[in-house]
């Protein structure tokens, strides 16, 4: 779970590897300078929402939710706005009184992640009917573009990833579901397809990791970003999963025939080696770089905390917080909502106050990125109340029972969310 979407910084490089190498031609005037964008009012951030808008919405009201802070009705209102009338998502629609067509770009990890925030935000903020039914048609359309080989792509009928398979199994998780019993056409689950990504522990490099997708040889290289999510997600965990007792170091072993369970802490085995490093992961070169620069990676740092403290690996998660506490503070400023929200779900693992982040209150910085929130609690008030195992923020009894009896759909739904 990156904070800057993976899908828009390829873009964004993309276009300016084109721009390096097309052929010189005639001076042209200055281009003008870039008009800032346009906010709609509701909207966390204020950096173009053109690629991560749903998701930066999603994340902040996740991570509000763990600590007990209520967005603003307008806040959730123009998130529930964003919805297709199909129950899918896309990265951002900028008139969303206009309906989705054919040319409409949805999303799994947008949809995932939305519905898992939809469903967290108290009922009393917003149209409990309303909310109960965006949440039902969102599952249901995820489970609808489940791939033959159980996983789901970041786009409907796109080859299955690690990290949209991850996303949707722990929104699955979070509300209530089997993720292992949510079947494709042909009877394959979600854990089937992320076996698929699993790095052996016999591989020289990348040892125990998970890849986004085979290469195009149909090999697995070791990534960061997919080994975080999968390592949570083969838990059947998502990514408000909290710390577990008794403590545990994780190891890698092959079995022979191969669990999810085991891959999860062969997962976390490999974000252990790589963290005791340095104390931080770092981001991956850019593709074609003649001297690549490396940089620590803050935001799959604090996914690599929250997977570890799910498996039990605290121990091997301290060191990383620690960094993070030091460090990240000044990333997140610059980066806004969903690198906040990263933080926050990552102190949450570990049972740390997010408002006393180092020198930070990361909920009053969170909260200050949009509209202000309906209510806040002291920062008591809600500190002994957020479940474990990744089920805080996502449903209080009321709301349970409340969708129950209006909707009569239970509390089985589906969510989570990224894309490499």
């Amino acid at each position: 779970m990156t904070t800057v979407r993976r899908g828009a910084a390829a873009f964004a490089a993309a276009a300016v590897l084109c721009a390096a190498l097309a052929p010189a031609a005639s001076a042209a005037p200055a281009p003008s300078a870039t008009p800032a964008p346009v906010i709609p009012a509701g909207l966390y951030g204020t950096k173009d929402p053109t690629y991560d808008g749903v998701w930066r919405q999603s994340l902040a009201f996740i991570a509000q939710r763990t600590t007990g802070v209520q967005p603003a009705e307008q806040a959730v209102t123009w998130l529930q706005r964003q919805q297709c009338d199909s129950g899918a998502f896309s990265s951002y629609r900028p008139d969303p009184a206009k309906s989705c067509d054919p040319a409409t770009m949805l999303d799994t990890n947008a949809t995932a992640v939305a519905v898992h925030a939809l469903a967290a935000v108290k009922p009393e903020s917003a149209d409990p009917e309303a909310l109960a039914k965006a949440v039902k048609a969102g599952a249901g359309w995820l489970k609808g573009v489940q791939n033959k080989d159980g996983g789901w792509g970041y786009n409907p009928g796109s080859p299955s990833d690690a990290n949209s398979t991850s996303l949707v199994i722990g929104t699955l998780a979070a509300l209530g579901q089997k993720p292992g019993e949510v079947k494709s056409a042909e009877g394959k689950t979600p854990y089937d397809a992320l076996l698929g990504f699993a790095v052996p522990c016999s591989t020289k490099d990348g040892a125990g990791a998970f890849a986004y997708q085979p290469d195009k040889n149909g090999k697995l290289l070791a990534n960061a970003d997919a080994t975080a999510a999968a390592t949570l997600a083969g838990l059947g965990k998502g990514i408000t999963a909290r710390g577990v007792k008794p403590e545990q170091s994780p190891t890698c072993t092959d079995l022979a025939k191969p669990t999810a369970e085991r891959a999860a802490r062969n997962g976390a085995s490999h974000l252990a080696g790589a963290l005791a490093k340095t104390g931080h992961l770092n981001t991956p070169p850019m593709p074609g770089a003649a001297d690549p620069a490396v940089q620590p990676d803050y935001g799959n740092t604090a996914d690599a905390v929250v997977a570890l403290a799910a498996t039990g690996a605290t121990k091997e998660a301290t060191g990383a917080l620690t960094w993070l506490q030091k460090n990240a503070p000044a990333w997140a400023k610059e980066n806004g909502p969903a690198a906040y929200a990263q933080l926050i779900l990552a102190a949450n693992a570990m049972g740390v106050d997010p408002r006393a982040f180092g020198s930070v209150d990361l909920v009053k910085e969170l909260s200050a990125t949009g509209p202000a929130p309906q209510s806040t609690p002291e920062p008591t008030a809600s500190a002994g109340d957020r479940a474990e195992d990744g089920k805080s923020g996502s449903f209080n009894v009321w709301w349970i029972i409340g969708i129950g009896t209006v909707v009569g759909v239970g509390i089985g739904f589906l969510v989570s969310g990224r894309k490499k």
